[in-house]
């Protein structure tokens, strides 16, 4: 976990994407199973099964790199503190979402993470966005309301758990877009493997705090679930971590919305849940929107690298 250069060979990028998709496949493993706990366990038991379980394969990982020492060194504890009560809020959000909504309906609400991002970037960092990526953006939050359409239709009503869902994703998807710019504000400084690990740890001691709301597992499949949500998490972490070490972020982002195949095909054939017409119109528009801000941002990386480096191909 060790962050080097990414290369730019085509076999590493293809090597890249493998990661990214396998790591999309496992979170939605981890989805699926917080989705199937959510039904008799409290929303804070379920983060810190999901952090404290989680440490188990990245402190693996990151002690059989011989990595330990280097990865608890930080020069911004309050940046990492920052950024895991941001990613505890979205977590927990959106797991609470999972046990409003159907898992298609909660993803494709989710996936408006990017487009948000992309204000706060201009209004937080103050990077300069032009007409493109504003367009696909406000595209893209037309798709977010056709998903909303049905819940909204008779106007919000607190005692709808639909309805509420839909806030708790669109708020999850508020707190992912915050997540990634203090991540990117980290990164600047701090490794990966410090900032994986400082994530898990605070989420861990924050989310413990939730302890008297906790529910005691009366049964092994329940233990294996909370266990398996947090390994499944790590793993996932440590697959998009490998994943950010062959290819570009720009480049493996837009495969984040494979998971939406995994999504449809567990919520139909685990949960019996079939997408509604404004779920398949309303996702395809968002993260079509979505995938175009990704691309969008992956040219002007490459224009300002060329600026400052100089294009080989100009005299």
């Amino acid at each position: 976990m060790v962050t080097t250069p990414a290369s730019t060979t085509s076999n590493d990028a293809i090597t890249g994407i493998f990661w990214k998709v396998s790591s999309a496949f496992i979170f939605t493993l981890m989805l699926t199973m917080v989705k199937l706990a959510g039904e008799r366990y409290p929303v804070g038991e379920l983060l810190f099964a999901r952090n404290i379980f989680g440490l188990i394969p990245v402190l693996i990982f990151i002690v059989w790199a011989g990595n330990l020492r280097d990865a608890l060194k930080t020069n911004n504890l309050p940046g990492h503190i920052r950024r895991a009560m941001a990613g505890m809020f979205a977590m927990g959000l959106w797991f609470a979402a999972l046990q409003r909504l159907s898992f298609p309906e909660a993803t494709a609400i989710v996936y408006a993470a990017p487009l948000m991002m992309v204000v706060l970037a201009a209004t937080v960092l103050g990077e300069t966005v032009r007409i493109y990526r504003w367009s696909a953006v406000g595209v893209g939050f037309v798709g977010v309301f056709i998903i909303l359409v049905p819940q909204f239709e008779e106007g919000f009503d607190l005692a709808d758990a639909a309805a509420v869902g839909a806030i708790l994703a669109l708020a999850s998807a508020a707190f992912m877009s915050m997540t990634s710019i203090f991540v990117r504000q980290l990164a600047r400084s701090e490794s990966t493997s410090t900032i994986v690990l400082y994530f898990l740890i605070a989420g861990t001691a924050v989310t413990a705090l939730t302890a008297p709301t906790w529910v005691m597992p009366d049964n092994w499949f329940d233990v294996m679930l909370l266990v398996g949500i947090g390994v499944t998490g790590g793993v996932g972490q440590l697959f998009l971590t490998q994943a950010f070490q062959h290819a570009e972020a720009s480049l493996i982002a837009p495969f984040e919305y494979t998971s939406m195949i995994w999504v449809v095909t567990i919520g139909y054939f685990v949960f019996g849940e079939v997408p509604t017409i404004y779920v398949v119109i309303g996702g395809t528009i968002v993260i079509a929107s979505g995938i175009f801000v990704i691309l969008r941002e992956r040219r002007l990386g490459l224009q300002r690298a060329e600026r400052k480096v100089g294009s080989p191909l100009r005299p």
